[in-house]
């Protein structure tokens, strides 16, 4: 029966490596995905019918899309707000770059903000909107070159509203009006798009809206967290459609509401239509490494003489449950935890209280690693007892094996009638690691999704319970209280289990050494709590006649 003990530690082992692999990977660069090879033109070639039809005007293929090559913008608009500031492109009337603001590219460089927008060669990451007609003129980022009242806009302190309105007149008289709505504490842009039909002719077609982007530079073995785009729909609430997939097969779908989004560790880009009606959502590479998602609204027709409107939303910002929520539907599904959601999402929220009481993100990890061992209280009582009253029968198992000397068999049989006769479970003192193993697993993805942690300091040294102890302090003090549970337990009878059982703290240092310091900090923790609670029942039971 002992044997499950070896077995069950070196499960947990593998599961470390798995995730020691999974955490290197998160940190390590990301892999260029080669583009698929252009098939050849052909003259006589028409791009494929939609799978459905829509009615009055044919709706605009994939391969129809805005795929012109990104230009250098000559004039540009700068806007700040307290959170962000943008530049947009006049010939396009485009955001090409957006900093966070209250987000450091590393503790190093604290007054570097993240770009999550940019149009740096060769990495290039933008958006793109404009009007695809079916009757009437398409208003596309290569085809005009906009205007605005000025150059420079900012949101300043008693204002909490900032709009920054383009236009743009072709000589027919059709007058596009791209407004962006910025507001304070907010990572949402709002994009309204107007039409105005001063032709003799009706106006028919759809809005877009879209990202641009390569894939970042390889530079490695490993990939980090998912960097691609996401897609909502009424077919799938949350579908991940990586740039490989879009290199072998285009993406097209119809559906009411949802959103597209690109993803990546720590932040998301999403556009989010507002019109009523069905969305045509599409993604495909367009040329060399780049790749676009996006979204068309419903279709409009506008009058000679009337004017209509397209309304768009941008959110450009940190992966914060909260505010995703309050842009769209199951746009905090970007956040994702894995499988283990289910335990993930509760643990998050639970810790966001107690930061909330607190102030600080290392010690709410300290409060809801008590929690954890309080729920868990019972069964790892159970647990100990039967560890302590283990080690209380060792001398006699001992004995046991001398009697029989290499007889396994009557060994076997004779210790598991002592194990009936003293009424002592040999399993029992597995449970509170196997407890342990999924709330363990489902804290490493919480900690590595969650942005709210990002460079979030403890005490001392450990300014960042995202990042690895940079004095491998903490795995050292894991490694520690891991052997001093081992002194408390009992241990195997065979000696090369024994062996290999002594060697297992080191393993799991060694291991720890590369994790995110919040998440040793709960296993230390939880560690000194399981020693404290074994301590004091094995006591007791040796204390018994």
């Amino acid at each position: 029966m002992e044997n499950y003990r070896l077995i069950l530690f070196s499960a947990l082992v593998l599961v470390l490596f798995l995730m020691w692999d999974a955490w290197q990977t998160d940190y390590g660069p990301i892999p260029l995905i080669p583009p698929p090879p252009q098939p050849a033109a052909s003259s006589g070639e028409s791009s494929p019918a939609p799978p459905e039809a829509v009615p009055d005007a044919p709706l605009p293929e994939v391969a129809d899309m805005d795929t012109a090559p990104i230009l250098p913008d000559q004039k540009t608009i700068e806007v700040k707000t307290d959170l962000l500031a943008i530049k947009i492109g006049m010939a396009s009337g485009d955001l090409y770059e957006v900093q966070l603001l209250n987000y450091p590219v590393s503790l190093k460089e604290p007054n570097k903000p993240v770009t999550l927008l940019h149009k740096r060669d060769p990495d290039l990451f933008v958006t793109q909107s404009g009007l695809r007609a079916a009757s009437g003129p398409s208003i596309t980022h290569e085809k005009v070159q906009f205007s605005a009242p000025k150059t420079h806009y900012e949101l300043i302190e008693d204002e909490g509203i900032l709009k920054v309105p383009l236009t743009w007149e072709d000589e027919n008289g059709i007058k596009v009006t791209k407004t962006y709505l910025f507001r304070r504490d907010s990572y949402q842009i709002d994009l309204n798009i107007k039409i105005e039909n001063g032709t003799d002719q009706a106006w028919m077609g759809r809005a877009y809206a879209q990202f641009s982007r390569t894939p970042p530079e390889s530079g490695g073995m490993f990939a980090r967290s998912y960097v691609g785009a996401v897609f909502s729909t009424n077919e799938q609430e949350y579908q991940k459609v990586d740039f490989g997939d879009l290199a072998s097969k285009s993406f097209d779908r119809r559906s009411p509401g949802g959103w597209v989004a690109m993803i990546q560790h720590y932040f998301v880009a999403a556009w989010v239509p507002r019109e009523q009606g069905t969305n045509y959502y599409y993604g495909k590479h367009v040329q060399n490494s780049r790749y676009i998602v996006g979204v068309m609204p419903p279709q409009q027709t506008i009058a000679p003489g009337e004017s209509g409107q397209f309304n768009l939303a941008l959110f450009t910002g940190p992966k914060i449950q909260d505010r995703l929520a309050v842009v769209a539907p199951k746009l905090n599904l970007t956040v994702d935890y894995g499988k283990l959601t289910i335990l993930a999402e509760p643990l998050f929220w639970l810790m966001s209280w107690f930061h909330n009481l607190v102030g600080n993100w290392g010690w709410a990890i300290v409060l809801l690693t008590f929690v954890v061992k309080l729920v868990f209280f019972k069964l790892s009582q159970t647990s100990y007892r039967s560890m302590a009253r283990m080690r209380k029968l060792q001398p006699r198992l001992l004995a046991l094996k001398e009697r029989y000397g290499d007889d396994r068999q009557k060994v076997g049989q004779a210790m598991m009638e002592l194990y009936r006769k003293e009424k002592v479970n040999p399993m029992g003192g597995c449970l509170p690691i196997v407890v342990q193993i999924p709330v363990f697993i489902a804290l490493y993805w919480m900690l590595l999704e969650s942005v709210e942690l990002r460079q979030a300091p403890f005490i001392f040294w450990i300014q960042d319970l995202t990042s690895k102890d940079p004095y491998y302090i903490l795995p050292l003090l894991m490694g520690v209280s891991m052997f001093v549970q081992q002194k408390l337990s009992p241990a195997p009878t065979d000696p090369i289990q024994a062996k290999v059982m002594a060697l297992m703290p080191v393993m799991f240092t060694v291991f720890f050494v590369m994790f995110p310091a919040g998440l040793v900090l709960y296993w230390v923790v939880n560690n000194i709590l399981s020693i404290a609670q074994q301590w004091y029942i094995t006591r007791q039971i040796e204390q018994e006649g």
